[in-house]
């Protein structure tokens, strides 16, 4: 790998979790020169990475402006809620019929709650959101369709960026959102699918701020 490679890499890596960790709120204004200056690279990786960003539909360039980081669009959040919950859903009803498959899922799902706690202690946001993702793509893993799973891992980004920009807003949420994951996980001990379909819809409504009721 050629070093104007690795170093369009580093700085396509570094910018993008800033922006999956609300580091860079959507509708903020950049320039190659200030990215450039702040990793201690020239404009070019810099410049290639923001191509990248933008080819990936993270950021819009504005020529002799800068890189503008892209808002969330109006309705995403209500679309990326939706379709999660439904493949969640659709991941419990198929746990809830396999015990022992639910057993090692709930094992698992409760060690990660342990680890959200440590994090959330340390009011590590960016961290959390990537956990907050691991949680919920272990219950999709869990129900045993890869597609749905593959179809999922699209999701996580997405997903990611609208928790912590919900962090960002309010940080209490983080205890909250421990407990709602608490509760979910004992209705998947209980094989309770039902109602783990009506308390992650809700769930998922809360933290990022949309009305109840939109579920089905």
């Amino acid at each position: 790998m050629s070093k104007l490679h690795s170093a369009a890499e580093q700085v396509y890596r570094e910018v993008k979790e800033r922006i999956l960790s609300a580091g860079l709120p959507g509708g903020e204004l950049i320039s190659e020169g200030e990215i450039a200056a702040e990793m201690g690279t020239s404009r070019t990786p810099v410049r290639e990475a923001f191509l990248r960003l933008e080819a990936e539909g993270w950021m819009r360039l504005y020529p002799k402006r800068g890189a503008l980081v892209v808002p969330v669009a109006d309705g995403e959040a209500e679309h990326v809620v939706s379709a999660r919950r439904l493949v969640e859903a659709d991941a419990v009803r198929a746990v809830a019929a396999a015990p022992a498959a639910r057993a090692e899922l709930v094992r698992r799902l409760r060690a990660g709650l342990d680890e959200q706690r440590a994090v959330a202690a340390a009011g590590d946001v960016a961290e959390f959101s990537g956990l907050d993702a691991d949680f919920h793509r272990l219950i999709v893993q869990a129900g045993g369709n890869p597609l749905l799973d593959t179809f999922y891992a699209g999701l996580r980004e997405r997903q990611r960026r609208m928790t912590a920009r919900s962090l960002a807003r309010d940080p209490l949420q983080l205890a909250s959102i421990i407990d709602d994951h608490a509760r979910l996980v004992e209705l998947i001990d209980a094989g309770a699918a039902e109602q783990f379909e009506t308390a992650v819809g809700e769930h998922m409504r809360r933290v990022h701020g949309l009305p109840r009721g939109g579920d089905r």
